[in-house]
């Protein structure tokens, strides 16, 4: 028989009946939330420039829409502890993911923990810190535990998985760095760490000590670790020198290319105030503002005598010496000082005493209080090297823009190619502390890369004073939302 002859009741009892779409009967609402994600996502992708991140809309489509991975499978479970169970760990785990993208891309928060910038911020501030104000960094370590810098603590581990490691990128931001601000950053010299001794840093260890003696005796310095920069120990100082500057202190005052730098307005110099024998008290050192680790009395070392003869207190018939206080002290709070009657002289404390400065062993002249010039480097400007001032950029082109250094016969190679030359890759800054007698800041390990700039202060959220207790002012409630801006 021919095709024209046979029957088609066959042919239509095989057609199968279309399949129903995957998107058919999907609420509004989820829909409203897919395209909220989407958008949120496609922004986040066109402010980081990388769009593989875009992949993420896959399961999107998924979580929000389709549903073929059972994401709440625990919600039907009859075992009602499971399911509290797993109600936490999911919360926990958005709670993470979120803390993780707010603390790396917008905002974090940060206690001031030692008193390097007093009176400008003090011991116990919180501060609320934004990353968008310099633009945030790709984080260099992506895999790391949210809350934890560089360590878990109890189980004292590593809190970050060293693979992968980006390369540095900087979204963009509300701004750049400008003179005067307060800055948190990576402290650049945390790059190689003794555990056990953590302060002073590595290469002062390395300095005082020997490199051989440091790396050798784990029992007394620790393992020696390197740390990438986004987790190295974060810094909060006030930006003095910006890239191209040069940078000099004559007697404790600032110079940027020659031109007197007006102070902070709350900088403090550490003085020696002999008495007429009474000693201060309670009430005098909180007229000055001074708090009870800074209460130094003289007097109790035991070898005040050389200390104060050095600089040049008169002794007592008996050669004895009156009390002496090292205090740091703000200029009104110096002539606080110079307006009690008992007392009898007021010494400066000399920049020698506040060790050695950057690069060190470089010049034994430049002190804490007498220190360069020192030209800042600048992105894309070119340095003509010498052997003289190698020293000062050697760590720069080593360590933070990661070329391979040497000297041989008297001649400078870098990356294995003879040169009297040397282009900066990044801009550089040098970060001093407002207490300046008692702040280990860019004199003491040198210039700040662009790549370890965290953020900008905004406000003190909180503030804790750990000389008072709970109804003696133990909450500064004056410094409470206190904007941290520029002098």
């Amino acid at each position: 028989d021919t095709m024209e002859n046979q029957p088609n009741n066959n042919i239509k009892s095989k057609q199968e009946l279309p399949k129903k779409c995957p998107f058919h009967g999907i609420p509004i609402s989820r829909w409203i939330r897919f395209g909220l994600a989407s958008l949120i996502l496609v922004g986040f992708a066109i402010w980081l420039n990388n769009y593989t991140v875009l992949l993420l809309l896959i399961l999107f489509v998924d979580i929000y829409l389709t549903r073929y991975i059972p994401w709440g499978f625990w919600r039907k479970s009859k075992n009602k502890t499971f399911r509290k169970t797993m109600e936490w760990v999911d919360a926990i785990l958005y709670a993470l993911v979120a803390v993780y993208l707010i603390n790396t891309f917008f905002f974090q928060n940060y206690k001031i923990p030692s008193s390097s910038l007093e009176k400008s911020l003090l011991v116990g501030d919180y501060l609320f810190v934004s990353k968008l104000s310099f633009g945030p960094r790709v984080p260099n370590t992506p895999l790391s535990f949210p809350l934890a810098q560089h360590t878990l603590p109890i189980i004292n581990t590593k809190s970050y998985i060293e693979k992968p490691q980006w390369p540095y990128h900087r979204l963009k931001g509300t701004g750049t760095v400008q003179r005067n601000d307060i800055v948190v950053f990576n402290f650049p010299a945390g790059d190689t760490v003794a555990l056990k001794i953590q302060n002073p840093d590595y290469y002062t260890l390395c300095y005082r000590e020997g490199r051989e003696v440091v790396n050798r005796n784990k029992d007394i310095f620790g393992e020696i670790v390197f740390r990438p920069v986004d987790r190295r120990e974060n810094y909060v100082k006030r930006c003095i020198g910006m890239p191209g500057d040069t940078f000099q202190v004559i007697n404790n005052q600032v110079y940027i290319d020659g031109k007197k730098l007006k102070n902070p307005e709350n900088m403090q110099l550490n003085y020696y105030v002999m008495t007429n024998g009474v000693r201060l008290g309670e009430q005098n050192f909180r007229d000055l503002d001074v708090s009870v680790d800074d209460r130094y009395l003289i007097n109790d070392d035991a070898n005040y005598n050389q200390i104060l003869s050095y600089l040049g207190f008169t002794p007592n018939a008996d050669g004895s010496f009156n009390p002496v206080y090292r205090l740091p002290l703000t200029q009104k709070a110096l002539n606080k000082v110079k307006g009690y009657n008992f007392i009898t002289q007021i010494k400066g404390e000399p920049g020698e005493f506040g060790g050695e400065t950057y690069p060190l062993g470089y010049n034994e002249n430049w002190t804490r209080s007498d220190y360069g010039p020192i030209w800042i480097p600048k992105r894309d400007a070119t340095l003509n090297l010498t052997l003289e001032n190698l020293p000062i950029y050697e760590r720069v082109i080593r360590n933070y823009e990661g070329n391979s250094l040497a000297i041989k016969n008297d001649k400078i190679y870098i990356n294995d190619k003879e040169t009297n030359q040397y282009t900066f890759k990044m801009d550089y800054y040098i970060m001093l502390g407002d207490n300046r007698d008692n702040s280990a800041d860019s004199r003491s390990w040198g210039f700040v890369p662009e790549d370890h700039i965290v953020g900008k202060p905004l406000f003190v959220w909180l503030s804790l004073d750990k000389d008072r207790k709970w109804f003696d002012g133990w909450i500064r409630f004056n410094r409470l939302f206190k904007s941290v801006g520029r002098e």
